[in-house]
């Protein structure tokens, strides 16, 4: 799959909710990076079932992958767009912005 190129326009609140559930899933694919999110987060497994409903979610996890670089470029890689993109998405929900 080649790259997308970067947009400067703002993501609606439909994609950029689809980023994060995106987001959410690659770091559910792997034990690891899983595991260090439930573990910062102290949410268990169960809680995020819970969670995943409450409109706070979708952002912690932007917010997540925003404090780790290293996850961001790998995840944005995967994803075929740019860290930045993560950023934008994150944006559109308010909040505490980076």
């Amino acid at each position: 799959m080649l790259p997308q190129k970067p947009s400067k326009r703002a993501p609606s609140r439909e994609d950029a909710e689809a980023l994060a559930a995106q987001a959410f899933a690659y770091l559910a694919a792997e034990p690891e990076r899983i595991g260090r999110f439930l573990s910062l987060t102290g949410l268990t497994p169960e809680a995020v079932r819970r969670a995943a409903g409450d409109p706070a979610f979708l952002p912690s996890v932007l917010d997540y992958l925003l404090s780790d670089e290293a996850l961001l470029v790998a995840f944005a890689a995967e994803n075929g767009t740019g860290p930045e993109a993560v950023a934008r998405a994150r944006q559109v929900f308010g909040g505490a912005e980076r």
